[in-house]
């Protein structure tokens, strides 16, 4: 019974496990990686761009609010494959990065909606300029994509 007791103190008492990492989340901070992402980051505006919008969903949600204000539901149904969760969490990136408002009512049920910022509106020929791409170079697609993009305000400058 002394040898176990022993053995237990020996372990947690020595053990570098907590040192290691410890260790590690530093080196993690420090990393050349992270250093050439941040310098990518700083230095290049598509990479920027890309860290605000990219992804598979913002630029669809970016996208359909461009038609002017939607409540959560609306967006929900405008892009099904979403899941509830990930539409909260992109929805709330893009409100960290200043391109979507979102305005609540305090009533019962929740009245939520969103809309695009100035800077989110700024998007819209970027955002069209993908779209029109899209029907010219999408083959059979390309016909539904143009019927799709008729609800659609007009690009502006």
């Amino acid at each position: 019974m002394i040898t176990l007791q022993y053995y237990f103190d020996t372990y947690f008492c020595t053990s570098t496990y907590p040192k290691v990492g410890i260790q590690m989340t530093d080196i993690k901070a420090s990393s050349t990686i992270q250093q050439n992402k941040n310098t990518v980051f700083s230095n290049c505006p598509v990479t920027f761009v890309m860290d605000k919008i990219g992804g598979y969903w913002k630029p669809i949600l970016l996208f359909n609010l461009l038609t002017g204000a939607k409540r959560y539901s609306e967006l929900r149904r405008a892009v099904p494959t979403i899941t509830e969760k990930v539409l909260i969490q992109q929805l709330k990136q893009l409100e960290q990065d200043g391109l979507v408002i979102r305005k609540s009512k305090p009533v019962v049920p929740p009245h939520v909606t969103y809309d695009l910022t100035k800077t989110g509106r700024a998007l819209r020929p970027v955002l069209h300029a993908m779209a029109t791409w899209a029907v010219h170079n999408s083959g059979k697609q390309g016909k539904r994509f143009a019927r799709q993009m008729e609800e659609f305000p007009a690009e502006q400058s």
